[in-house]
């Protein structure tokens, strides 16, 4: 006899724990379906946490270290420094960190199973190869949704390709910046940048597809400020960031997605984990509300709360036309620009931004 359970999550990222953890908070029995062996495993993100996410995750200190501000080059290597009093980022230990919130969604009462692929759902809604059955199913299983294909739901179909490499050994490294690269001969649509991790430094780029990044030219070109002599490649890693905004069809009868698989990811910077953190968590509520307690469909509860992304993606229009570089080198000394590049980074926060800097 198959094991019953209110919720299923497909997928155990950021968006599908989220959800799981605030489902079970509210008493749903909740199953979690991963493919991949352990949480965190091969991640295809820089776990980078923005100061919103942070006030509320709480994530163990050992697990983060603090990064102040921005360092934001221009393609001749020329710089500003961005600064918003009171804010700050969290690089993280990416491993540990959804080893941390697995721990939360079991805690909770979540059942998660690793290295359990999903296989996709029959009309009484038995998940093959399980021996669960569910009366909900959450699609939180990244920018190629299998659960979206399955139930004839939207997809995402504009995607940026980014590549990370993680460092040891890296000198020369301002440890209080957030260093972002500009360069649309090398990271076309999108940037470079330099994050001084939690022991390590994790350095990557992304572009529009189809556009291939080129991370070692990216290292050669950026080895004039930074020190790689001793340096020595721990990991990479790298996948699709969809950038097309909300897809157009994110929820059915039983069924909704949330996360990357709904396209919740800033178009303009490529931010999702706080939109997939709080996607997530309010799923999970919604359709506690709907399952338990005769509320509206998670769908309708939750339509005013997954952005659509109009003016981000009218600006990604902007960054898709591939500004040239020598204009990039111009914009870097115009305060305007400056003051619009620290409002993006820092979310509205009050501002300053000192002048450009000399070559490093």
């Amino acid at each position: 006899m198959s094991a019953a359970y209110d919720l299923a999550v497909i997928g155990a990222s950021f968006a599908g724990l989220a959800c799981a953890d605030s489902a079970a908070r509210r008493g749903l029995s909740v199953l979690v379906l991963d493919r991949k062996p352990a949480p965190g495993y091969r991640m295809h993100t820089t776990g980078l946490l923005v100061k919103e996410v942070a006030d509320k995750l709480h994530v163990p200190a050992h697990l983060t270290r603090t990064i102040a501000g921005v360092r934001l080059y221009a393609p001749n290597l020329k710089y500003a420094d961005l600064d918003a009093p009171g804010y700050y980022f969290l690089a993280t230990e990416i491993q540990g960190l959804m080893t941390w919130l697995a721990g939360r969604a079991a805690a909770s009462g979540a059942s998660l199973r690793f290295g359990t692929p999903y296989r996709g759902t029959d009309r009484n809604f038995e998940l093959r190869g399980t021996g669960a059955r569910t009366r909900f199913v959450v699609g939180a299983d990244g920018p190629a949704s299998a659960v979206a294909r399955e139930f004839k739901l939207g997809i995402n179909e504009a995607f940026l390709i980014g590549v990370e490499a993680e460092f040891e050994g890296v000198g020369k490294v301002d440890e209080n910046r957030l260093h972002c690269f500009l360069d649309s001969e090398l990271a076309p649509g999108y940037i470079g940048w330099v994050i001084p991790g939690v022991n390590i430094t994790q350095v990557g780029l992304a572009c529009r597809l189809p556009g291939k990044p080129r991370l070692n030219d990216f290292v050669a070109k950026i080895s004039a400020l930074f020190d790689f002599t001793h340096a020595r490649r721990l990991n990479h890693r790298g996948g699709l960031i969809p950038v097309g905004g909300r897809v157009p069809r994110w929820h059915g009868q039983n069924v909704l997605l949330a996360g990357d698989a709904a396209g919740i990811v800033s178009p303009l910077t490529a931010g999702g984990i706080h939109t997939a953190l709080e996607s997530g968590w309010r799923a999970g509520h919604a359709i506690a509300d709907f399952l338990r307690d005769n509320g509206p469909h998670p769908g309708a509860a939750l339509e005013p709360h997954y952005p659509r992304f109009r003016l981000k993606r009218m600006m990604r229009r902007a960054l898709d036309a591939n500004p040239p570089n020598a204009l990039y080198n111009l914009l870097l000394g115009n305060p305007l620009f400056r003051a619009v590049a620290a409002e993006i980074y820092f979310h509205r926060r009050a501002m300053k931004s000192r002048q450009a800097g000399a070559d490093s």
